[in-house]
């Protein structure tokens, strides 16, 4: 790039894709207001019009760094685009596979779990065995308060007989193992996952990963047993805390807006086991009405996990048999 901008050549097909190599390895280490600059520079120089092959992943970029910041939306829109322009290509690579894996994570952030069901549903037989989509299909089922499946689905990845396409999504298998161990309350098998996945991250710094995946509170713990990656342990949480933030309070955080009554309700049937549709039976509403006051618990208590949701609510009491307004 210094010689690009030296000779004038910024705007040259080989310099976006510097540009897009430089954005995306500062993606993976986190590093998202440093990638942004390097990602629009790529996204002037690489036209899906003019370079549709190459533009295609800076599409997928744009998605990555959309979900490290939370704009769930404008990954979906971008991971989409990049399955459109994919399916284009005379010969499109693995990287569809992986685009699609990562337009699945957009749908289960933003609720969608019935289209991510549908859409790993819709896969051939032989991309449905690729590691990158058992991490979907375990990432849709702790979404759906299911850690056993979310365990089973991962299972595959963590012994390795389903290939992986890029080996640092391991890091990713291993933080999602954790954070399911964790929620069946096996605090050792978690704490030996969640090292694993410190593993397979510290080589090459993808933290991104914990980015997409926030468990401080395992962190925390994890921090005061005995690890080998203390200090990257510090680096994460410092990441989790934001550029010049305070140390982070403890307990959970504040929720943004007040949580309703039927919010409440449905809170307390979180811990449990029930299904959606087992809860709104016990509540004599539908299970839509379920699913959207569950949307919204997420979105008031910043999560995308009903373990989360529940470690960051407030305490509403047992649940009981009662009546839910729609």
């Amino acid at each position: 790039m210094a010689l690009a901008r030296r000779h004038g050549w910024t705007d040259e097909p080989a310099a976006g894709i510097a540009c897009m190599v430089v954005g995306t390895v500062l993606t993976w280490q986190g590093r998202l207001a440093e990638a942004e600059p390097w990602v629009q520079r790529a996204e002037r120089a690489l036209r899906a019009e003019s370079h549709p092959a190459a533009a295609l992943d800076v599409y997928h970029l744009r998605g990555m760094v959309e979900l490290g910041y939370g704009r769930d939306a404008g990954a979906l829109a971008s991971f989409q685009t990049a399955e459109r322009l994919a399916s284009l290509l005379a010969a499109p690579d693995l990287t569809i596979t992986v685009i699609r894996a990562f337009l699945s994570h957009a749908l289960v952030r933003l609720g969608e779990t019935g289209c991510a069901e549908q859409a790993l549903a819709d896969l051939g037989a032989q991309e449905r065995d690729r590691g990158e989509i058992h991490i979907s299909l375990a990432m849709l089922r702790l979404a759906q308060g299911d850690p056993h499946a979310a365990s089973t689905a991962l299972a595959p990845v963590l012994d390795r007989s389903a290939p992986l396409i890029w080996p640092t999504c391991l890091a990713q298998a291993f933080l999602l193992e954790a954070i399911a161990r964790d929620s069946l309350g096996d605090e050792h098998a978690a704490g030996r996952a969640l090292e694993r996945a410190l593993d397979y991250a510290e080589p090459d710094g993808a933290l991104l990963w914990f980015l997409l995946h926030p468990v401080p509170a395992l962190l925390e713990r994890h921090a005061r047993h005995r690890t080998s990656h203390a200090a990257l342990l510090a680096d994460i949480q410092s990441l989790l805390a934001g550029p010049g933030s305070e140390p982070r309070p403890t307990g959970p955080p504040p929720v943004r807006e007040p949580l309703s009554e039927s919010e409440l309700r449905v809170l307390r049937y979180l811990p449990t086991n029930l299904t959606a549709p087992e809860i709104a039976g016990e509540l004599s509403v539908s299970r839509n009405t379920v699913k959207t006051h569950m949307r919204n618990l997420y979105a008031k208590l910043d999560t995308h996990r009903r373990a989360e949701a529940v470690a960051r609510g407030p305490r509403p009491g047992p649940a009981r048999p009662e009546t839910l307004v729609p």
